[in-house]
């Protein structure tokens, strides 16, 4: 009955040997269907008076995976979508044809089994086994027991594996899918209505980034897979939708490392008649809703570091960030060379004709980012980095944009968002020049998103919440590969 230690390729010729075994009796070790009566919630809840060493005449089926088999098969304890049943099969009172099946059960096997509920002398809530039905025969062993799936190579490219042998792993994606249903419970009580948009794009835009280039067979054209769904839910809004959301994948062609995964889930926003400051708050009541969705409180610890995710958060500019972390100035530069030097001063290199938005925005990266650990938004950031941003109300250097801060880690992007369609077009040209010099993460031209600015778009507030990030802020995951079911893997 106990796994032996033979190799991997041995145990399967075992298991297979007892597969073909069970098919020679005439049983189906892959039945299309068992309904269990019970499961370990379930039962733990009904039972949970009965005293120890009772047997009941209540029969129930359970149904789950195999994970430890004892005493030859006299103790077997499966697992459901809840938690652990333990089966008990008395040796001296079981049919034939049930004992006979405990010879073919190994550890991995889904199996359903009918029988009596009882409470050992130990107190272990179990099910006296009458009748065990092979739901699935494991032809490959589960990782050995005392070690489990610690190779994280094999946790990612074989999710399965590790959400069997890990139950936090499991615990991680069941919260992952409350705070997505959270947040979109969220704005659906705020009277945003859910869109969807097209992921295959014919121009690039939306965000600063390097897409993936895919071909049209029967068009006979490229096309790019969506960087972001921004120009597209502003028309949206063009159209006369009131506020508009979307919750989907984006596809960028850049590095993986803990913060980053070719595809992602972002979440958009825009609302007509609102302002940045008004997205700002937004983002904290959903933020505060995801939170109480999963943890049932907005203090968490992650990282070591306790965090109030309860708002409203500190505003603080980019330049006040940047003389505060860095020790720089960039308001007081009035040229290009003057903020270049400034880059130069803190040790920050940037490219030899970059502008003074790009140098600030590189300083504030790199000596300001990892400072932001309890929540905070950096608000009114240079123009030249923000091509599809009104222009602040009191500075034309910078824009109404902000992007929240939560453990040193960006978690958004908003915008009071550009509706002046001459202003968009000169930003796009400016654009299309950085693309020319050899930035392929510039945006293009979009002629058909300036047309439709130049029918009237009213002033909007728009904000971008990267979804992936804020799961591992509330699960307390340091790595994004922990909280995507299947990330990109090196192909073997």
């Amino acid at each position: 009955m106990a796994e032996n230690q033979n190799s991997g390729h041995e145990q399967r010729q075992v298991r297979v040997a007892k597969l073909k075994a069970l098919e020679a009796k005439g049983i189906n070790a892959y039945p299309q269907i068992y309904r269990p009566s019970a499961d370990s919630k379930s039962l733990a809840e009904k039972y949970t008076a009965l005293p120890n060493d009772t047997q009941t005449q209540d029969v129930v089926s359970v149904a789950g995976r195999v994970r430890a088999i004892r005493n030859s098969g006299m103790f077997m304890d499966i697992y459901d979508a809840n938690g652990k049943v333990q089966i008990y099969t008395s040796k001296e009172q079981g049919a034939p044809e049930l004992l006979e099946m405990l010879d073919f059960i190994d550890i991995g096997d889904i199996i359903g089994v009918e029988g009596t509920v009882k409470r050992t002398k130990r107190g272990e809530l179990s099910v006296n086994s009458q009748k065990i039905t092979m739901l699935a025969k494991a032809l490959l062993p589960l990782p050995e027991k005392f070690h489990g799936l610690t190779d994280t190579d094999t946790k990612y490219r074989q999710r399965y594996l590790d959400m069997i042998m890990n139950p936090d792993t499991t615990e991680t994606l069941i919260k992952r899918s409350k705070i997505i249903t959270a947040v979109r419970s969220y704005l659906l009580s705020e009277g945003l209505l859910e869109v969807e948009t097209p992921l295959l794009h014919t121009i690039k835009g939306g965000a600063t980034a390097k897409p993936f280039i895919t071909h049209h067979n029967a068009l006979d054209m490229d096309l790019f897979l969506r960087v972001a769904p921004e120009l597209y839910l502003k028309r949206l809004i063009v159209g006369g939708l009131p506020g508009v959301f979307e919750i989907g994948r984006n596809f960028r062609n850049e590095g993986i490392d803990t913060r980053h995964n070719p595809e992602f889930t972002m979440m958009e926003i825009y609302r007509q008649y609102n302002d940045y400051t008004d997205m700002m708050t937004l983002f904290e009541k959903i933020v505060e809703a995801a939170a109480m969705a999963v943890n049932h409180t907005t203090v968490i610890e992650i990282d070591g570091q306790k965090i109030d995710l309860k708002g409203p958060y500190p505003r603080k500019t980019m330049a006040e960030l940047v003389l505060e972390y860095a020790g720089v100035d960039f308001m007081a530069a009035q040229t290009d060379e003057e903020a270049r030097a400034l880059c130069q001063k803190v040790g920050v290199e940037v490219d030899a004709h970059a502008d003074w938005g790009h140098c600030m925005a590189a300083v504030f990266e790199e000596k300001c980012e990892s400072h932001l650990i309890q929540p905070v938004h950096v608000i009114d950031h240079p123009k030249s980095i923000s091509p599809l941003t009104k222009e602040h109300r009191s500075n034309p250097r910078l824009v109404e944009r902000f992007e929240p801060y939560i453990n040193g880690w960006e978690l958004g992007n908003a915008y009071s968002e550009l509706t002046n369609p001459i202003d968009q077009r000169e930003r796009f040209e400016a654009q299309v020049k950085e693309r020319e010099a050899g930035d392929d993460e510039a945006e293009m031209m979009d002629e058909d998103f300036v047309t439709a600015l130049e029918h009237g778009m009213p002033p909007t507030g728009g904000l971008g919440i990267g979804l992936d990030r804020l799961i591992m802020i509330l699960t307390a995951n340091l790595s994004i590969r922990d909280i995507i079911a299947f990330p990109t893997m090196r192909k073997k």
